[in-house]
């Protein structure tokens, strides 16, 4: 990282910093992206979804094991499919956009945290960004959050930057391009890609009370950019299939988020816990974040930009907790504009004497930081199962001894070197524990299929049958490189199969017909069913097994 101290607006520092930040960025969050199996169900699904697009050359309508699947949005399928062509399939290719994003948002961390207040700030915040736990965590996860929460950043972002210029080019083009990072977050994951910006935005100009404003940011033009980029999909998926938008719409935004229907229910303070053990192990000056920017509310004028950054982390936050659906992710888009709250506090204290405050800061750090290690090296070996347990104790071992030593070494350097050793030292130490973890992540896995999937792929010939009973292995297929019959499971396959004919989505008494045939049928199910087929006196030969799952033939080899 580069030296921390403030330099002048003009500063030729930027493309070295820029350069950087993406690079330390990159190995970060690159590294080891491609070793772990693909997570069950959403890694799988979100993998599984482009393979089928490249393998059909259908790239319109999303499928699931060919099954309809009008849930999401598809440009993040289709960013997924160019890895395909790109790259080929693997894991390490499944994982790039995601990663990417994660870089991404790095970088337009500090090129805003720069723009906004100084260099240090810029690069504080990126570093706070990087090492936060959940975004770290989830830029090595496929899934549609860190897409979608990058973009709609990016969109917030765009417009706070193109706000700082007179009406003219330069303003015009920053507002358009606010509209299309929105549109491209909507192009993800449905209209939250265009409501966090205008939710934020307008707060922001209601609480400033500065109306004028409307007239400055080119709503016309921009909207008309929003609706090129964003409609013209969903346009053509309501021509193909008359019932997309109905159950796009009402069913998987509306009902989602005011219902149960989804069986995601949580309290209303379910996000406070959340956004506290997520941006860890920034935590420790979260409060101080807050009293900073807060004495500074009667200037409002002022200090507008920190005025919008912070609502949109309160909005955003009183917005899925007043919501029936809750999951971790979702939080995840209050990350970005958080770290720069954050990176700004820091900076304001980097030069200063350590305050009392911070003093206890850092020598809290020890205990709790030790109190987490022995958890890990503990509690989850002896809670968690595993398909390697000896191997798990290990790594959470090591774990532990790095994030209690860690915690040590900070609080020493904190208390006697000052706040900006200790901030250092805090930075350092937790970017090497989320290695590991991210190293140690296998051994956490216990639902995949791969090795299994490995056994039997061999032995599939054009004829053969691969069938998931009473659940649906989404990284089965995946790994096989087909299509699978599911038996006795809908779940989220369910709407699919009312609007087409799904043959291969059977119920047991067909599949049993089948199973009793010439034809090779294998079937992947958990060892529980296993059991329960062999009392039954269901013919079966083993092909592969785990401790949690089997594949088994109706024939001998």
């Amino acid at each position: 990282m580069p030296s921390i101290t403030n330099t002048p607006p003009d500063s030729r520092s930027w493309s070295r910093d820029l350069l950087l930040v993406f690079c330390l960025a990159a190995v970060f969050f690159g590294i080891l992206l491609g070793t772990r199996e693909l997570g069950n169900p959403d890694e799988a699904r979100y993998s599984e979804i482009p393979r089928e697009m490249v393998a059909s050359g259908h790239y319109i309508t999303p499928r699931l094991d060919g099954v309809l699947y009008f849930e999401k949005p598809p440009l993040f399928y289709w960013l997924q499919t160019a890895s395909i062509h790109l790259f080929g399939l693997s894991q390490w290719s499944m994982r790039f956009w995601t990663a990417f994003f994660a870089v991404l948002g790095c970088v337009a961390v500090y090129a805003t945290g720069r723009v906004l207040y100084n260099r240090r700030t810029g690069l504080l915040s990126a570093l706070v960004l990087a090492t936060s736990f959940l975004y770290f965590g989830m830029g090595h996860i496929i899934t549609l959050d860190m897409a979608v929460s990058v973009l709609s950043s990016l969109s917030l972002f765009a417009f706070m930057l193109a706000n700082r210029h007179p009406p003219g080019a330069k303003r015009r083009l920053g507002m358009w391009a606010a509209f299309a990072f929105a549109a491209l977050a909507t192009l993800t994951k449905g209209l939250i890609g265009i409501v966090f910006p205008m939710l934020a935005i307008g707060l922001w100009i209601i609480v400033l009370w500065d109306w004028p404003i409307l007239k400055r940011m080119y709503l016309a033009s921009g909207f008309a950019w929003f609706f090129l980029l964003a409609a013209p999909w969903h346009i053509v998926m309501q021509m193909k299939h008359p019932t997309f938008l109905h159950y796009y719409f009402i069913r998987q935004h509306f009902e989602r988020y005011l219902t149960h229907v989804a069986h995601r229910y949580q309290p209303f303070w379910y996000f406070v816990p959340v956004v506290i053990l997520g941006v860890m192990p920034w935590t420790a000056f979260l409060a101080q974040t807050v009293r900073f920017h807060a004495m500074r509310w009667r200037d409002r004028a002022q200090h507008a930009d920190t005025l919008l950054l912070a609502i949109w982390v309160v909005s955003i936050i009183a917005f899925f907790s007043a919501s029936d659906s809750k999951l971790v992710p979702y939080i995840l888009p209050v990350f970005p504009p958080l770290a720069i709250l954050i990176g700004r506090y820091l900076d304001d204290r980097w030069d200063k004497p350590l305050e009392r405050v911070n003093r206890g800061v850092f020598l809290a750090i020890a205990p709790i930081g030790l109190a987490l290690a022995w958890a890990l090296a503990v509690i989850v070996p002896a809670t968690r199962p595993s398909l390697e347990p000896h191997t798990l104790r290990l790594a959470m071992i090591a774990l532990g001894t790095v994030l209690g030593l860690g915690a040590v070494i900070t609080a020493v350097i904190g208390v006697r070197r000052g706040f900006a050793a200790g901030v250092t030292a805090l930075a350092l130490s937790f970017g090497l524990f989320l290695l590991g973890l991210n190293a140690s992540a296998p051994y956490l896995d216990t639902r995949t299929m791969k090795a299994l999937a490995k056994v039997l792929r061999p032995r599939l010939t054009p004829r053969a049958i691969v069938a998931c009973y009473g659940n649906y292995y989404q990284d089965l297929p995946f790994y096989l490189r087909r299509k699978v019959e599911v038996v006795d499971y809908t779940g989220e396959l369910g709407y699919g199969t009312t609007i087409q004919k799904t043959p291969w989505i059977m119920r047991g008494k067909t599949f049993w017909r089948q199973w009793s045939s010439k034809t090779p049928v294998y079937m992947a199910t958990s060892r529980q069913s296993y059991r329960q087929l062999k009392k039954r006196g269901i013919p079966m030969h083993m092909v592969a097994g785990n401790a949690f799952n089997v594949i088994v033939a109706n024939k001998a080899a």
